[in-house]
């Protein structure tokens, strides 16, 4: 796999630019984009994570059926 790639910069509007090859591509939506040691480095946000995922939810407002209906009660166990 390539780990480097002469690429040109050209202009969009009022922001310098450039195309990523497809070999470079990241799996992702957005990414940082930060100077290191007069370097610009890009990295990929991570994906949202589930708790992030689960609390854009809304409450459930359904009744769930009783599954322990007719069950005989569970054993006492002592520890």
């Amino acid at each position: 796999m390539l780990t480097e790639r002469h690429v040109r910069l050209f202009r969009n509007g009022r922001n310098q630019a450039l195309r990523i090859p497809r070999e470079f591509e990241l799996d992702a939506d957005e990414a940082i984009l930060r100077r290191e040691e007069g370097r610009l480095v890009i990295e990929p946000l991570p994906k949202k994570r589930l708790l992030a995922v689960l609390a854009g939810f809304s409450a459930v407002e359904e009744t769930f059926p009783d599954v322990d209906a007719g069950l005989l009660p569970p054993d006492a166990i002592e520890l």
